[in-house]
């Protein structure tokens, strides 16, 4: 029996009751939770984040620095299609291949480059990556459906994007249940949560798109929704793309990525505008003229009258400005409350709320405000941080939205025979394999570029990178390019008498005229 008792102590003392779960402790006495569905977590709640996301993005600097950091370091101008075929598959020579893929960006180029590749002709492909990437972030997910325009001599395809925001995605009205805009009931039987259909298996079948927005009572138009399915029914080929990041299984709607910091970001917007208010107060100077005469007239005349700031029409009225002149009536008196302003606390109060705000959305506390005044190695952990989420988010956006798009694309253009690729509507293998490619997008950038490029030429020799994929990281540029060009300006060096080595700081060694060595390694 005492054993039994030990037994069911020590469980008790060494369990989650006496930790996070405990109902006993004062300070998680008043934590009330309780453990809902995805659903119910989230998409209640999604209309309320998206309005104020979007309200902190355009009114919020913070949160607009977060989301464009985000988007620029991620999309940059777009990324770049780079084809990287499986040779061994196909059975091809590595000069076949290569020569295949320099014909496939060329001809890719001639559509992506296009506003044409835009159901409304407003953006190009790289444009529409970061719209739909900035949308996912603000809103929590976007979507791109794919559509078809007649050909034309100037356009050889016929594919083209449609964008639009998480907010026409909804349940169709009439379709709710017991009054629930979230949830409803399709035609077919199906279920529809936040204008997403799926079947008895919770497997996606489609999604309900509305021509308009809920809020918009000014364009005229009824409300009507557009079923799109998800995957062609004969191909299997996705119709309509969704970008969300998905965080919790059978998820149906995204979130949006300031969530987690909307409060906080919003008190800090409030505290700056508060203190800019006082800082100018604090820096008007403003005179008060008392008199006991039953008068409004200036007693200083017209020498002020360049700066005074009479509030026109009412005496009572009375306004701080830089040399304003007041006159008060008579018994009236003023006390001069000093605001103390500039203070210095908001520097180390606002920077220790970002470093908070940074940590929940991945993005160091240097590069979110842009100040970097720590050492080389710190601001280079803190880049290097940043850079494993960046890169994790880039991959995913290829995968989920440049990929699919440049299928798509592939497989008109080969069915139209610009692109010559046998067996690929034969064998989904052998379709994979003409597929493959690389999408890549801004470099990390430098902060020691002497260092970074040492550190590049030593990973070379070690056979741990090549020189295409350092050209890539340190510039962004294209290896290949980079050597066209280089040969293109030795010829013309030289075609000018300009010795060549000595304009690129080597010139052979002493001890074997066949080997060059750089003037700063002598």
């Amino acid at each position: 029996m005492r054993r039994t008792a030990a037994r069911k102590v020590t469980k008790i003392l060494n369990g989650y009751e006496q930790g996070g779960a405990s109902h006993t402790k004062k300070s998680l006495r008043g934590w009330i939770t309780s453990a809902l569905n995805p659903r119910d977590d989230i998409d209640p709640t999604l209309d309320t984040l998206r309005s104020r996301s979007r309200d902190l993005y355009m009114n919020g600097p913070i949160g607009a620095a977060a989301l464009k950091t985000t988007r620029t370091n991620v999309i940059g101008p777009g990324l770049r299609l780079k084809a990287r075929i499986d040779a061994e598959v196909l059975g091809l020579t590595p000069e076949a291949a290569d020569a295949w893929c320099g014909t496939v960006e060329k001809e890719f180029a001639l559509w992506a480059e296009s506003k044409h590749s835009d159901a409304i002709r407003m953006n190009d492909f790289y444009d529409q990556q970061g719209i739909a990437f900035l949308g996912m972030l603000m809103n929590g997910d976007s979507f791109a459906a794919f559509r078809h325009a007649p050909r034309t001599a100037w356009m050889p395809y016929g594919l083209r994007l449609q964008l639009f925001e998480a907010d026409r995605v909804s349940t169709p009205l009439g379709a709710g249940v017991l009054g629930n805009s979230v949830q409803g009931k399709a035609a077919n039987g199906n279920r529809i949560i936040s204008g997403v259909e799926i079947d008895n298996d919770g497997a996606l079948v489609a999604y309900h798109v509305s021509n308009i927005y809920s809020t918009d009572y000014t364009s005229g138009q009824s409300r009507e929704w557009v079923r799109i399915e998800a995957y062609g029914r004969t191909t299997g080929r996705p119709n309509i793309l969704h970008l969300m990041d998905t965080e919790r299984a059978e998820q149906r709607r995204g979130v949006p990525f300031l969530a987690p910091v909307i409060e906080t970001l919003k008190q800090i917007t409030r505290y700056t505008e508060a203190e800019l208010m006082a800082a100018v107060i604090s820096g008007m100077f403003t005179v008060f003229i008392k008199s006991k005469s039953p008068t409004s007239e200036n007693p200083l005349g017209p020498m002020l009258a360049t700066n005074e700031q009479i509030a026109p029409g009412d005496p009572n009225v009375y306004e701080l400005g830089t040399g304003a002149v007041n006159v008060l009536e008579p018994d009236e008196d003023i006390e001069i409350a000093n605001p103390g302003r500039p203070n210095a606390n908001f520097d180390p109060f606002v920077s220790a709320l970002c470093r908070y705000i940074g940590a929940a959305l991945e993005i160091p506390f240097e590069l979110l405000l842009k100040s970097f005044q720590s050492s080389y190695s710190a601001s280079r952990a803190a880049l290097l941080e940043a850079w494993k989420m960046f890169r994790m988010r880039r991959q995913w956006t290829a995968k989920e939205f440049c990929q699919p798009i440049y299928e798509e694309w592939l497989s008109e253009a080969i069915a139209l025979g610009r692109i010559n690729a046998p067996g690929f509507f034969g064998d989904p293998r052998i379709r994979k394999a003409w597929c493959q490619a690389e999408w890549n997008g801004p470099a990390p950038g430098q902060l020691d570029p002497v260092k970074e490029v040492q550190a590049a030429e030593k990973r070379i020799q070690l056979g741990l990178s090549t020189r295409e994929r350092e050209a890539i990281e340190t510039n962004g540029s294209d290896f290949w390019t980079n050597i066209q060009q280089l040969e293109i300006e030795k010829k013309a060096m030289q075609a000018a008498g300009i010795d060549v080595a000595q304009a690129s700081g080597i010139k052979p060694s002493k001890g074997n005229p066949g080997e060059e060595v750089r003037k700063e390694d002598e």
